[in-house]
């Protein structure tokens, strides 16, 4: 180990103590990675000049080294106390410095959002910043950021807003400062775009109209006057250029390492007030992309960004290469604007919506020359251009939205038509959440819909019915996806698509769907009997389907014949014999149950008891010696038995068939990496004993004491988690879903509550007075055990 490196104070501050809470020399750290995670331990080294520190994480006793490029922050955990150093002033003549006791600090990380933190001071050197987080009046904690994870910061208000705040200097005279400060600063390039920051068609619009008000200057001019290059070195330039026209004077000057690219493209973006755009965060309009065929893009490595009638906006590396501008003025018959972006998101962007260069058009070039003329006399002529469902622009854009929602685990994709001229929205629905994606324009809408359609195989002139199809995705894109698609004919003639991305074809294991204890036992008990019904009930998307499959791989062995009917068949496993609904040819669950009756079955699978047809077939069927699963669509496990009575089923012989009923639902689940631990308090685990005990003869105080010591801390009390937001979960704190059960068996109570065809409230009270766990309890149980909160369970 070095020399312990001594921890900056910040100016005009002393320090008093350090708050150390045991004698160990090593100071207790917590450190966090670029990629958002964090470690806990002990600063061993800390070394500056190396850029690197050593640390020793916690239950561990290897040392480990990291670089300074690594790590986003240092936090020291243990406190210090530091006091203002008062400054001597003359009693004639006071001075008040305004020195605050608290200043707010805004960091921009390179790798996420910003970080925004009170502070008492700053220490900023080469390799880094030092900042002092306030715990208290004069008890800090030390932080410390690493220059390599920043893109820019902010300590406290500018100064010219100080002296106009304080009146000390008019505002004009501050204007005018600055002013003189632009021409006078010679910025480095990532301060300056982070300071634009354009991403939209306003902001673009903008910053040419300025463009257009400097005073003519040529690149070799604007270096001259920045004095990166010497007039020897810009005329042997030209010299060169001369002999070599298509070669830029910018390319050839870093050829001869007279300039680098960093200073070129600066004196691009400053003297000459060329626009530098951010791609990444810039809508771009989806017809412009038509105007320029891929062979030109992936050639030129541009990037088309809007268009009116006479000129269109055009990203590039380097906006002075007029060879290339003046073909996209030939291809697209309009004036070329170009404006500057990054190679990375020139990069992105062709690979999003032009595809690989290797998939890029080899047309012949007067084809794509008439091609081009012609759509855009018809786009200068009227409205937008009208695309078809084979375009190949529209072809990528629909795989674009189904290999997104597909990458991002979205398991529902909305469709929305909207009235006239106004665009298509698209959403995706995540987690149970819905959430926007993007906005496709109107010219687009009748092309996107057929196109879907063409996929799922549906019929594309019908418009007025809703139609069901699917879409194996492999036929048309690189993903081996599947998705349920349905139609739905909305006002004025529109229709929206809603596209479901079908579950993983294999089977979870029961053990890996967050059973409680009592489900889990109870399901295998009932899985394990020759013959019986079990439902599994829940809404729409409640995870019924995985639940039965997890109870069937429990039971699928080799001497078993299990068959199933679903509509669709959404997970396959080897040894089962499954079957799909075909309602166009009367082939029905219950025409389907019927045939599996001749097929000597010894277990049937139901993917749903919908009609009374099928639910007294399913009945017979566990009667005769079959064990049967099936799915309802129902709110809860008992009121899924008072809802198979409905239907007219014979109460003795459902209540001798039915061996149980699981009723689920899915909640969103805190993202393990960013879940923040609190100390629930009193009146938080009394509003959850209320909510657990209610309906039941269970009381609040023993639950409170039960909870208390299963899950409380040394002071006995409960540790709960809330949503944090990291970058694994997009800022939500919610990632994946979980799933919360209950297990109604039938009992011989439980029977006599069927034969006399007792209400809801009736059944469940027996059911809770033998020992079910019902859903909400199941849901708080899960809270404390850190999965998720009251936030989710309560809004089931």
């Amino acid at each position: 180990m070095t020399a312990p490196f001594d921890w900056p104070i910040p100016p005009h501050f002393s320090l008093v103590s350090t708050l150390r809470s045991d004698n160990d020399d090593l100071e207790p750290c917590v450190i966090t990675m670029n990629d958002g995670t964090w470690q806990m331990g002990k600063l061993l080294d800390f070394d500056p000049e190396g850029r690197m520190l050593a640390f020793i994480p916690k239950r561990a006793q290897a040392t480990k080294r990291l670089a300074f490029a690594e790590i986003q922050s240092v936090r020291l955990t243990e406190k210090i106390e530091i006091e203002r150093v008062q400054l001597p002033s003359n009693p004639a003549t006071p001075i008040d410095f305004g020195m605050p006791d608290e200043q707010t600090c805004t960091i921009q990380f390179k790798t996420g959002a910003p970080l925004t933190i009170k502070t008492k001071g700053c220490v900023s050197l080469d390799y880094g910043l030092f900042l002092y987080l306030i715990v208290a009046r004069s008890q800090v904690l030390r932080f410390f950021v690493p220059a390599q994870s920043i893109t820019d910061f902010q300590i406290g208000e500018l100064i010219g807003q100080v002296l106009v705040k304080e009146k000390i200097v008019p505002l004009n005279v501050v204007n005018e400062g600055l002013e003189k400060q632009e021409h006078l600063r010679s910025q480095k390039l990532g301060d300056y775009l982070q300071q634009q920051n354009i991403v939209t068609k306003e902001q673009i619009e903008t910053a040419l109209q300025n463009q257009k008000g400097l005073p003519p200057l040529r690149l070799g001019d604007a270096l001259l006057q920045e004095d990166l290059i010497t007039e020897e070195q810009l005329n042997e330039a030209l010299q060169h250029q001369t002999q070599d026209r298509k070669k830029q004077l910018g390319d050839i000057l870093i050829g001869m390492n007279a300039v680098s690219a960093e200073s070129v493209k600066r004196v691009l973006a400053q003297k000459l007030g060329i626009p530098f755009v951010h791609l990444s965060a810039f809508e771009i309009d989806l017809n412009v992309i038509k105007a320029v065929p891929a062979t030109l893009i992936h050639k030129h490595m541009v990037m088309p960004l809007y268009q009116n009638a006479s000129r269109m906006v055009v990203a590039m590396e380097n906006p002075l290469a007029f060879a290339v501008l003046q073909e996209l003025s030939f291809y697209t018959k309009l004036k070329i604007d170009p404006v500057m972006a990054s190679v990375a998101d020139l990069t992105a962007m062709i690979q999003q919506y032009y595809g690989s260069s290797t998939n890029a058009k080899t047309d012949d070039i007067s084809e794509l020359v008439f091609e081009m003329g012609a759509g855009m006399e018809e786009a200068i002529a009227a409205a937008p251009p009208q695309i078809k469902e084979s375009d190949n622009v529209l072809v990528r854009l629909v795989n674009k939205i189904i290999l997104d929602a597909y990458e991002d685990n979205v398991s529902d994709i909305h469709i929305e038509s909207m009235h006239g001229t106004e665009a298509t929205r698209v959403r995706f629905r995540k987690d149970g959440r819905m959430f926007p994606y993007s906005e496709i324009p109107a010219n687009f809408r009748n092309a996107l819909i057929s196109r879907i359609k063409i996929m799922s195989r549906l019929d594309i002139s019908e418009k007025r019915h809703s139609q069901d199809g699917k879409i194996n995705f492999k036929e048309f894109g690189p993903a081996q996806i599947e998705l349920r698609v349905v139609t739905m004919p909305t006002t004025e003639g529109y229709e929206d698509i809603v596209m479901r991305i079908l579950a993983a074809p294999k089977a979870v294991l029961l053990d890996d769907i967050s059973l409680a204890p009592y489900v889990l036992n109870g399901l295998k008990k009932l899985s394990a009997r020759p013959h019986g019904l079990l439902f599994v009930c829940g809404p729409t998307g409640s995870g019924k389907t995985t639940t039965l499959h997890a109870m069937l791989g429990h039971i699928n062995t080799p001497d078993r014949k299990i068959w199933t009917v679903e509509d669709p068949i959404e997970i396959t496993q080897h040894g089962l014999r499954q079957v799909q609904v075909q309602a166009k040819i009367d082939w029905t669950f219950a025409a389907v149950l019927r045939s599996f009756m001749r097929a000597d079955p010894d277990i049937i699978m139901v993917g749903e008891t919908r009609d009374p047809e099928t639910a007294k077939i399913v009945i017979e069927a566990s009667l005769t010696g079959h064990l049967v699963f099936s799915t309802m669509h129902t709110n809860s496990a008992v009121e899924s038995v008072v809802r198979l009575l409905d239907l007219g089923l014979d109460p003795f012989n459902f209540a001798d068939a039915l061996l149980g009923v699981v009723g689920q639902r899915l909640v969103r689940r805190l993202c393990p990496n960013c879940r923040k631990p609190y100390s629930a308090g009193d009146e938080e685990i009394a509003m959850l004993a209320h909510e657990y005990c209610f309906e039941s003869a269970l009381n609040p105080d023993e639950v409170q004491a039960r909870w208390k010591k299963q899950y409380g801390n040394e002071d006995g009390k409960p540790i709960l988690f809330s949503a944090g937001g990291c970058k694994q979960c997009n800022k939500t704190g919610y990632k994946g879903r979980l799933g919360v059960h209950e297990l109604l068996i039938t009992s011989a109570a439980i029977k006599k509550k069927i034969h006399a065809k007792a209400n809801v409230a009736d059944m469940l009270e027996t059911a809770l007075a033998e020992g079910m766990c019902t859903i909400k309890q199941d849901g708080i149980e899960k809270i404390f055990q850190g999965l998720t909160d009251w936030e989710q369970i309560r809004a089931i």
